[in-house]
């Protein structure tokens, strides 16, 4: 059927046609949250946050690990991609409305992952690191025997590397078509984080939109800090299960992570153009490392460069002090307290006091040179909490 307008204007049909637009596809993205249009390349340089409303959109895992590792072609620490070789198979042959080792293609072919999980190692910060992260267009993310095993091998790496553990949590939970090899996987990972935490190296665990079933109530939240992305769905069963459950309306914003925050499940929501400078600093301040000086200001910078010893020896007066303990070899070394960083940070009770969390349970031991002990107990602020 020809338009109104052609019919007014022979052949202006044709003539539209012989002028394309020069705009390119994919140039504008509309927020889903306040419905502004974006400019992509904006949107990718501000790591896929609306600007108008900070609406944290969804991303890829590999998107997610390369904005927040340092790139290699800066100087930043090479990258290794950890077990990617791991495949799904369909032990169970396990068939809905269709068959999983079909589900387990389409999805290989739409998202480009074998899995739904993504381990690479690298550096934040000029610091060591192993990251993980939950490819969500996977099936949802779920946790099967895959993403089980990488978790395991990303605490292997750990280990060997005395590195710390970054996990980006997003997923539905555990994969139903796996069944009880899925379920068997929080288990597997709790055990790994267990060692982990032996070995006294730090676990930061960031849950984005959304976390929930298996995965929220394993690896998600056994975090030795546990981050959020403001506004992610956080829970173990969907809000609409629990109300018929319950039988009663929920709270406005429940599962959410600024809620979580309300109630002591989550420790702080940090925002995505943010979490590279915020994690690095935690783990300076967990693993007793110097601060990276990228993160320092420029009077910080100047005063690093200052040949007065005074505010570095202040720094060395409030250091806990430090436990001999026999290793393997039966050399004596030196170790901070076996205190979990939620009893240093609730027995200091404020932020301002960060400075005092120097003496983190989480240190590489050192046996080649031991450590002064400090003459000086660590100050405490103000403890609510009873003998």
């Amino acid at each position: 059927m020809s338009s109104w307008l052609e019919k007014l204007i022979p052949g202006m049909s044709s003539a539209q046609s012989k002028h394309k637009s020069t705009v390119p596809e994919g140039l504008w993205k509309k927020c889903p949250n306040c419905e502004s249009v974006l400019y992509r390349p904006e949107l990718e340089k501000n790591v896929e946050v609306c600007p108008k409303c900070s609406y944290h959109m969804r991303i890829s895992a590999r998107r997610r690990i390369a904005v927040f590792l340092d790139k290699v072609d800066e100087g930043g620490i090479e990258q290794k991609e950890i077990a990617p070789e791991l495949e799904p198979t369909d032990k169970l042959k396990f068939r809905d409305t269709k068959k999983y080792k079909d589900r387990i293609a389409a999805n290989q072919k739409s998202t480009g992952e074998k899995d739904a999980m993504i381990v690479v190692e690298g550096g934040l910060h000029g610091i060591p690191v192993v990251v993980a992260a939950f490819e969500f267009k996977f099936l949802g993310g779920s946790m099967g025997a895959v993403v089980g095993e990488k978790f395991v091998r990303a605490v292997n790496r750990c280990i060997e590397l005395r590195a710390p553990l970054i996990c980006f949590s997003a997923s539905g939970g555990a994969r139903m078509q796996e069944a009880l090899i899925s379920l068997m996987q929080m288990a597997k990972t709790a055990a790994a984080l267990e060692r982990l935490k032996r070995e006294r190296l730090p676990y930061i665990s960031i849950m984005t939109d959304p976390v929930f079933g298996g995965v929220s109530a394993s690896l998600a939240m056994l975090g030795d800090i546990n981050i959020a992305e403001p506004k992610a769905l956080v829970g173990f069963a969907g809000p609409r299960v629990i109300e018929q459950t319950v039988r009663q309306t929920l709270p406005e914003g429940f599962q959410r992570s600024e809620f979580l925050l309300a109630h002591g499940a989550i420790d702080m929501i940090v925002a995505r153009p943010e979490m590279r400078e915020r994690v690095a600093s935690l783990l300076a301040k967990l693993m007793r490392l110097p601060v990276p000086r990228s993160l320092l200001s420029s009077e910080e910078l100047e005063l690093a460069q200052s040949k007065d010893p005074a505010p570095l020896a202040n720094i060395e007066a409030e250091q806990p002090p430090r436990v001999p303990e026999q290793t393997d070899e039966g050399q004596q070394a030196y170790v901070a307290p076996a205190e979990s960083v939620h009893q240093r940070l609730s027995a200091i009770g404020s932020e301002e006091a960060w400075d005092e969390v120097e003496g983190a349970a989480y240190s590489p031991v050192n046996t080649n040179q031991p450590a002064k002990l400090a003459s000086v107990e660590p100050k405490r602020g103000n403890s609510t909490s009873s003998e």
